[in-house]
């Protein structure tokens, strides 16, 4: 008999799945077939515990920071917006890393960062490639997120 007991991840909530169009950071609200109906419907896919604390991350990191204040969330979001356009050098990408983790100290049910890598794309000149590696608050595991790529400069 098998002593394994999977990480309890209710505290990590549920939502609607987002996809991410190709590589990049722009999340698409897709809706899957349901084979349930009889005829062709549409239904959405939800997200929980782990696969939703992902989804979370890489919203918080695509909202604007106080974008949603006036919804009484001044602190949601990120300040990576603020990097597009900008070239694409060293000083940047440590400028991202401290965005993402910026970002990060503010989501609740991330307890730690265990791994952020930010480097340049191979053979795109503005495109930075992101891996974080988080550890959700209440649980030993480890969600990755990514790689993911964000455009930076022309």
């Amino acid at each position: 008999m098998s002593s394994f007991k999977p990480p309890e991840t209710r505290h990590l909530l549920k939502d609607l799945a987002v996809y991410a169009v190709h590589r990049e950071l722009r999340p698409l609200y897709r809706p899957k077939e349901t084979l349930r109906a009889p005829r062709r419907a549409w239904d959405f896919e939800p997200r929980a515990g782990l696969e939703n604390l992902a989804q979370a991350v890489m919203l918080r990191l695509l909202t604007p920071r106080g974008e949603l204040a006036a919804l009484g969330h001044p602190e949601y979001g990120s300040r990576v917006h603020e990097l597009i356009g900008r070239e694409n050098t060293s000083a940047q990408r440590n400028l991202l890393k401290l965005f993402i983790l910026e970002a990060l100290q503010n989501e609740p049910r991330v307890a730690k960062v265990v791994e952020l890598k930010v480097g340049p794309s191979p053979g795109l000149r503005s495109t930075v490639d992101v891996l974080l590696r988080v550890q959700p608050t209440q649980s030993e595991a480890v969600v990755t997120i990514g790689p993911f790529a964000i455009e930076l400069g022309p």
